[in-house]
């Protein structure tokens, strides 16, 4: 499971760079100036969880049980959450209209506050040495 989840906190990593520099670099000129800090709000949360999961695989004070759920929780948190709001942020530059599916960005910022809070519990849990 750790190698799994440093290699997706990786990719998640990559990808957070690749789209802050395309934004900064691509969608800027195309997009209002509150979009573009919208995608950028996207970007950070993706990096922030990669930089979490990259812990919770490198580390040995979290049960399994807890890294698995963790890892769902960040997955589909993220997918929900940055996936919604990059594209609300690009809504005009689609056919494809995002305010409809707008309602899961919360889901999915419901599913990284759980992330954390079954970090807190775990670490809550630990036993002192």
């Amino acid at each position: 499971m750790n190698r799994k989840i440093l290699i997706i906190a990786s990719v998640l990593g990559l990808i957070s760079v690749v789209l802050g520099a395309f934004a900064s670099h691509g969608l800027k000129e195309v997009i209002s100036q509150n979009d573009f800090q919208t995608f950028q709000v996207g970007v950070r949360y993706q990096m922030y969880h990669a930089l979490l999961l990259l812990f919770i695989g490198s580390t040995t004070n979290i049960k399994d049980v807890v890294k698995k759920r963790m890892f769902w929780f960040i997955a589909v948190g993220l997918l929900l959450f940055s996936g919604s709001i990059y594209g609300l942020a690009t809504n005009q530059l689609t056919e494809f209209d995002f305010t409809k599916i707008g309602f899961i960005t919360p889901i999915g910022g419901l599913l990284l506050i759980l992330a954390w809070l079954t970090l807190v519990l775990n670490f809550f849990n630990l036993k002192e040495e």
